[in-house]
């Protein structure tokens, strides 16, 4: 069974959300997600001070197996990127919900926290 933090929030994508202290929120793709991926060969993350709304694709990871599209989760802005992932993007599978994070963003609106999947609804999600 993939591993669920308990801390942070979903998307039905499989991504993660976690809200830093000063409002952030940082994101990356689930155990799962990378379960399913396999070895992961490239990532492209989005640029510094792109604005996004939710669900608009703003990232790719590619694995031997398929390239996955990454959406955002909240609207806002991107403030930083995890560029350790340009030369080892098998960082999201070593550590999926720590170093393989793949994108800061500002949320333009931060209740829209409360509309993200918590761990019990995206285990669900994962069952069903």
């Amino acid at each position: 069974m993939s591993e669920i933090p308990t801390e942070l929030k979903f998307t039905s994508e499989h991504e993660w959300v976690r809200v830093e202290d000063d409002g952030a929120v940082v994101v990356g793709i689930t155990d799962y997600a990378q379960e399913q991926l396999g070895d992961l060969v490239f990532v492209e993350t989005p640029e510094a001070g792109a604005s996004f709304v939710a669900g608009d694709v703003c990232a790719v990871v590619e694995s031997v197996k398929a390239a996955s599209d990454i959406y955002a989760p909240v609207a806002g802005a991107v403030v930083s990127v995890n560029e350790a992932l340009q030369d080892s993007p098998e960082l999201i599978s070593d550590d999926p919900y720590g170093a393989g994070w793949l994108f800061r963003m500002t949320p333009e609106d931060p209740a829209e926290w409360e509309d993200l999947l918590d761990s019990d609804q995206y285990g669900e999600l994962l069952e069903s």
